[in-house]
């Protein structure tokens, strides 16, 4: 019989909304290694065990069947909408029809309205899915506030319609930041960021929590099963560290469990992904139990490799010199 996880003690972070959300959820992007039947059935087995917070994408091309698996739940039970802490992103392409793209993934995700809508990118360059490192589009351009907050005031305008509750950003930069958030009429929630041991993005965490901004961790694995156009040979499995394996052992559970509970315990949301119940539900229960001592998160903190996996280099325009412009590393808006 499966152990059963309780829920009640599964902690939650307070937005600066004073809205209460799970301080851990699920991640839906498999589509470079899964169907979307696994990863939808991976949401499914996940709602059983417990999971209230999903985190979905237009671009990941599994919405509406993922949104089956949130009927089901709700037509049988198993948990109610408002249970539910369900977020959605427009991708590069609809920047100019935010709207129209937070309907579609309403409607493909059953869900009636988007509790947290994030801008997945802060530009509007598309790449084709599945495309390799290599890929540029000849129409890519660097960010551009104007055009940004743009595309933000349309999502503004979607809470003010009730489609959506918040408004996320994500894979922003403090110089971006800078430029646009004085001039929001609406204060975003989250900002969605690759988060691991060996990338903890310090200075960009500290600002978003001085501006009572939620970080969200994505890839809070290191995320060995990322599609191959980001694995570089200079890169660093945070798990087969040797630190990040002491701390493992001296708790009897796997490194990844490891970095989940640093995860946590710092303040980020993580949004782990997998198609295996025993995985996902393991994660889950990490949450509730066992946590790392304050040397450990000591420790953990001296593993900073600035090891970004996501570089972004399909987004890349013309004129750039290589992914390093993406984010404005020294310390000003790259264009």
């Amino acid at each position: 019989m499966k152990e059963i996880i309780n829920k009640t003690l599964i902690p939650n972070v307070t937005l600066h909304t004073g809205e209460k959300i799970p301080c851990v959820g699920m991640g839906t992007f498999g589509s470079d290694r899964f169907t979307s039947e696994e990863v939808s059935n991976a949401v499914a087995g996940a709602i059983r065990c417990g999971y209230r917070l999903f985190d979905c994408a237009a671009c990941y091309g599994n919405e509406s069947l993922i949104g089956e698996v949130f009927q089901n739940a709700f037509d049988k039970g198993v948990v109610k909408r408002e249970e539910l802490i369900i977020i959605t992103k427009v991708w590069n392409d609809m920047h100019d029809k935010v709207e129209e793209s937070a309907k579609k993934s309403i409607a493909d995700l059953c869900c009636d309205y988007v509790d947290i809508f994030f801008i997945h990118w802060p530009f509007p360059n598309y790449h084709a899915p599945h495309c390799d490192g290599d890929s540029r589009n000849p129409d890519s351009r660097p960010f551009r506030a104007e055009e940004f907050l743009n595309t933000y005031q349309q999502c503004e305008q979607l809470v003010e319609k009730g489609l959506i509750k918040n408004i996320g950003i994500s894979n922003m930069t403090i110089p971006k930041l800078k430029a646009v958030l004085p001039r929001m009429k609406i204060k975003p929630v989250a900002c969605e960021m690759e988060l691991h041991p060996c990338f903890q993005q310090k200075e960009l965490f500290d600002y978003l929590v001085a501006n009572k901004i939620q970080p969200v961790g994505f890839m809070p694995l290191g995320s060995p099963q990322r599609p191959e156009r980001d694995m570089c040979p200079e890169d660093i499995a945070d798990l087969q560290t040797p630190k990040m394996k002491e701390i493992a052992a001296a708790h009897g559970v796997h490194p990844a469990l490891i970095a989940l509970k640093w995860a946590q315990q710092r303040g980020q949301i993580p949004i782990p992904f997998s198609i295996h119940e025993q995985e996902y539900r393991s994660n889950l229960k990490a949450m509730t139990e066992d946590p790392l001592t304050p040397k450990e998160m000591k420790e953990i903190s001296t593993l900073e490799r600035n090891n970004r996996l996501v570089k972004g280099q399909v987004f890349l325009w013309e004129g750039a010199k290589d992914w390093h412009d993406l984010w404005d590393e020294e310390g000003q808006i790259v264009t």
